[in-house]
């Protein structure tokens, strides 16, 4: 059989093994261990009056700016959806389905969140008292004017998972979440079409990261492949290939929660991109928690590299949140990395780096399989009678980037990894990445 028919079978006999095989190794890092599957997690209920993230509503690390008002004779009323999903109860007072409209991006929160509280309750639904507001019932500058608010309880309106409530929708994705009442949730989203709209966790263009040979790198000229100072799983300090860029985008704009410590390093990433930190100099470096990084505080720790190659805690001196074009996800092999000499981890959205870490256990093996098969500085694929080795990898992967670069001023959003894929095994496949 020729090699170009049974590698597409080796992957997903990959794929396969890798889904029935349980790891029995513990690892050791930061955090829980990587090597396990990850049992379901204890959430952790937000207090009375308390808000995530840790700004205002109008800042931009939170919702931004209030856009004006949205009546039925406007323009930008075209720009709202209706919620019609069964599984929320729409409270409606007024009987004109005010309440079930919203932007694309509160809607699309807000059904998660739907999924999330049937899980978390069965039988209990999710019940909206206020969304669009029409009449004037809240203060100016509301974004419950422009559909991106909406006042959340559960339908069978037990006060004390109101706490709970509000942390599901904090990971269902709302920009700003408050438990500002005793009878509901507030919560409220960015405009659809702002620049500040994340579509996952990243680093700005600019940050550093050590590659191979001690040369400091900007995120912006790594490719896969290339091998960057990071922290394995059992605590050492390791330089761990670049598998593929989970997002990837010269000419968007993000933005960025900045952290400076108290050594002099300054790291920039997204409010929703996961971060090693702990409340204490004294915490063991193996159980720093892993948190948000809109959570982070003044006075808080993060893991930080020496000059002489340990890894130190260091006290966060200042938190302020920025904007920058370029953003950049690597995903490496251990799952994190030193960016600017600070740890982070790979991953975001999900606040839960070991849950993350497994779910990206396929990509990891089919990369393993590839240095193990092929060698890894010479990867080798024949295909059709064509040989396409490392050199040409990198080649096609600046090819794309340069292609992604120019199609996202035009808004066409195609997956970074799935072109790689094609351009490699010649199959139109997409991992959703």
């Amino acid at each position: 059989m020729h090699q170009s028919c049974w590698m597409p079978l080796a992957q997903l006999s990959l794929l396969a093994l890798w889904t029935t095989t349980t790891c029995w190794v513990q690892g050791c890092g930061p955090g829980p261990g990587y090597g396990i599957r990850p049992r379901p997690r204890k959430l952790t209920a937000m207090h009375y009056k308390q808000f995530f993230p840790n700004f205002s509503e109008n800042n931009l690390g939170a919702s931004g700016r209030a856009e004006g008002k949205i009546t039925r004779n406007s323009e930008r009323f075209n720009e709202l959806v209706c919620n019609y999903n069964p599984d929320i109860v729409f409270k409606d007072e007024e009987n004109t389905n005010a309440d079930r409209f919203m932007t694309k991006r509160c809607k699309d929160c807000l059904n998660r969140l739907a999924i999330a509280v049937m899980n978390q309750w069965p039988g209990v639904h999710l019940r909206v008292t206020e969304a669009w507001d029409e009449d004037g019932h809240h203060p100016p500058g509301s974004l419950h004017y422009e559909g991106r608010a909406v006042d959340i309880t559960t339908d069978d309106r037990e006060t004390d998972k109101y706490g709970l409530l509000a942390q599901l929708a904090v990971e269902a994705g709302f920009d700003w979440v408050h438990y500002e009442s005793k009878y509901h949730i507030h919560c409220s989203v960015k405009a659809d079409h702002s620049v500040a709209v994340e579509k996952g966790g990243c680093f700005p263009g600019w940050a550093q990261v050590t590659v191979a040979g001690g040369e400091q790198r900007p995120l912006s000229s790594v490719l896969p492949g290339d091998r960057v100072l990071a922290l394995s799983a059992t605590g050492e300090v390791i330089f761990s290939p670049v598998i593929l860029f989970l997002h990837q985008d010269a000419w968007s704009w993000g933005t960025f929660i900045s952290l400076e410590t108290e050594d002099g390093q300054r790291l920039a990433l997204t409010p929703h991109h996961l971060l090693f930190t702990a409340p204490h100099r004294d915490v063991p470096c193996t159980k720093y928690q892993v948190q948000f990084s809109s959570r982070a505080k003044v006075g808080d720790y993060v893991l930080i590299r020496k000059k002489g190659g340990q890894v130190a805690p260091s006290k966060i001196i200042t938190v302020s949140v920025e904007k920058s074009m370029g953003v950049y996800a690597p995903l490496t092999e251990e799952g994190t990395l030193f960016v600017n000499g600070i740890l982070a981890s790979s991953y975001a959205l999900v606040e839960d780096h070991r849950l993350a870490h497994w779910a990206f256990g396929p990509m990891r093996t089919f990369f393993t399989f590839n240095q193990l098969l092929w060698g890894e500085t010479s990867i080798t694929y024949n295909i059709t009678d064509k040989t396409v080795n490392t050199k040409v990898l990198r080649a096609i992967n600046t090819q794309i980037h340069s292609k992604h670069s120019t199609k996202s001023k035009r808004e066409h959003k195609n997956s970074y990894f799935c072109d790689i894929f094609f351009y490699v095994f010649k199959q139109p496949v997409c991992f959703h990445c």
